[in-house]
């Protein structure tokens, strides 16, 4: 994520880039149940879902082509992820673009070493500005009684009776959500503002559960707000035809309805599901490797536009070298009036509006990071609250080293100068970068995650050597691929590849 800040100028070839804050299991399972789709919160003034049913199969993801989405390199993750939760979602968008009530069947395995008697989920509306009512909710087709607790935000369903590991069950509910019409709460990643409906974490979601348990907390208003397992996705959407939709995955079907459109999306391996909304959209499209590019937007911001795809493609072709290929076959942005300059979701970015303008300096930084956050968040996932320099300042290092492809010393030079901006506004303070969100303030999440923490990688690779740091960094994103990575998993990667100890270092830059 990138939000507002001031940053110093980066003179590249005579081009100016003024960077601002660097922004912002497939399911192969005998199934016991039918999983439906359906809604029983549909707005008077819409028409009844027309939403098949998912059938009943001994592969459920099998009756899905989830493998068009991803490259061949990638497609036998398919059946590595044979225990991922699968959601099937119906999302009912009204008239007026701020409505949404919806359905959803999870298909959820524990996949945890300890039998688990509740299943925790969490609802981001009720603390992102917005409202979000649940109805209907049940475990294997019986009604449940629900807690509920942090504000709405956590749903914690009691089970019927504990599910042992490898054990799995089905949940279903339905939702009734009303958007913020403001951009006022975390940088308005859920909102309906400048008539664009930005649907983020608009779902119930599964929480992450590892060795502290279940995780659930309120995010800081500074940082990203989940942290999440990779998943499946179907989601079918049912908006006014007037807008034009744009959502995480691939468009698999679409059906008018008078004035009305039927969407259908399959995304996954995914972390989240993004969907975006405005009858002002017009897209442009670019095709890089395999990879069809699109940017969403207004007409007149077309030119900015275009360069974004210029940049992004050549993000792709930069970390696919240094890291791994790019693991989806479509990367969409969307132009959004959110307060962060981008906000990265799996598959898609949310770049916000004024950066798009003529001779904004701030664009290409922005969709450099953005872009690399695909590998540092999605496809390598971390908890986003208590260790975001797992991402954040990794794609700060990413943009560095795509500077440094693309413009040489001078691009190296110019970029880190902005990190060491970052860091000289707090006095250059010996803060350790490995904290979580919380223990900043929003000048030291700044000036430690976006600036010191992207800068600790240039440490550790003189340490470690050019060659071994290259191959660490390679080796982190390949083994990690689809996990969730930690700090000592990092420092073991590195360890393993310079055959050194690298304690001193951690302790002087990362430990707190």
């Amino acid at each position: 994520m990138f939000a507002q800040d001031s940053y110093p100028r980066i003179n590249i070839m005579a081009t100016s880039h003024n960077e601002k804050d660097t922004v912002k299991k497939v399911l192969v399972l005998p199934i016991i149940a039918l999983l439906f789709l359906t809604s029983c919160l549909h707005l008077e003034s819409q028409a009844e879902s027309t939403l098949e049913p998912i059938p009943p199969t001994l592969s459920l993801i099998g009756q899905f082509d989830f493998g068009s989405g991803l490259i061949p390199e990638y497609r036998s993750v398919l059946q590595d992820l044979s225990d991922a939760s699968f959601y099937s979602i119906e999302f009912i968008i009204a008239d007026d673009l701020y409505h949404v009530t919806g359905s959803e069947t999870i298909h959820y395995t524990n996949t945890e070493n300890v039998s688990l008697h509740e299943v925790q989920l969490r609802l981001f509306p009720n603390i992102l500005g917005g409202k979000m009512v649940m109805g209907h909710i049940k475990e294997n087709g019986n009604v449940v009684t629900p807690r509920y607790s942090l504000n709405n935000s956590l749903l914690v369903i009691p089970l019927e009776r504990s599910i042992e590991p490898k054990e799995s069950i089905t949940l279903s509910m339905d939702f009734d959500i009303t958007v913020p019409q403001s951009v006022d709460l975390n940088y308005g990643v859920l909102a309906y503002a400048d008539n664009v409906l930005a649907l983020a974490h608009a779902y119930p979601m599964i929480a992450v559960y590892d060795e502290e348990g279940w995780n659930a907390e309120i995010p800081p208003q500074t940082g990203d707000v989940t942290y999440a397992d990779m998943s499946f996705f179907v989601v079918t959407v049912d908006a006014p035809k007037k807008a034009t939709l744009a959502g995480s995955g691939r468009e698999v079907s679409r059906q008018d309805n008078g004035g009305r459109q039927t969407v259908r999306y399959e995304a996954g391996p995914v972390r989240d599901f993004y969907l975006a909304a405005s009858p002002d959209y017009e897209v442009f499209t670019r095709a890089v490797n395999g990879v069809t590019l699109r940017f969403y937007t207004r007409d007149y911001l077309q030119a900015g536009a275009e360069f974004a795809l210029d940049v992004a493609a050549r993000s792709l072709e930069i970390f696919g070298e240094r890291y791994a290929p790019y693991p989806y076959t479509e990367l969409d942005f969307v132009s959004t009036p959110t307060h962060a300059l981008g906000i990265e979701y799996p598959g898609m970015i949310a770049i916000t509006h004024s950066i798009l303008e003529p001779d904004n300096n701030y664009l290409e930084a922005t969709i450099a990071h953005e872009t690399a956050h695909q590998w540092f968040y999605n496809l390598v996932g971390n908890d986003q609250l208590d260790d975001p320099w797992l991402d954040e300042s990794l794609a700060q290092f990413a943009t560095l080293q795509y500077f440094t492809d693309e413009y040489g010393s001078a691009g190296e030079d110019g970029f880190r100068s902005t990190l060491a901006g970052r860091w000289s506004r707090i006095g250059n303070e010996n803060i350790p970068v490995g904290l979580p969100v919380q223990d900043y303030s929003g000048a030291e999440y700044s000036g430690i995650i976006y600036g010191r923490g992207a800068l600790f990688f240039e440490s550790l690779r003189e340490q470690m050597g050019r060659e071994a740091f290259e191959s660490f960094i390679k080796s982190y994103v390949q083994n990690n691929a689809w996990n969730i990575g930690t700090t000592e998993i990092l420092k073991t990667a590195a360890e393993a590849q310079c055959g050194c100890d690298l304690s001193d270092l951690f302790k002087d830059w990362i430990y707190p």
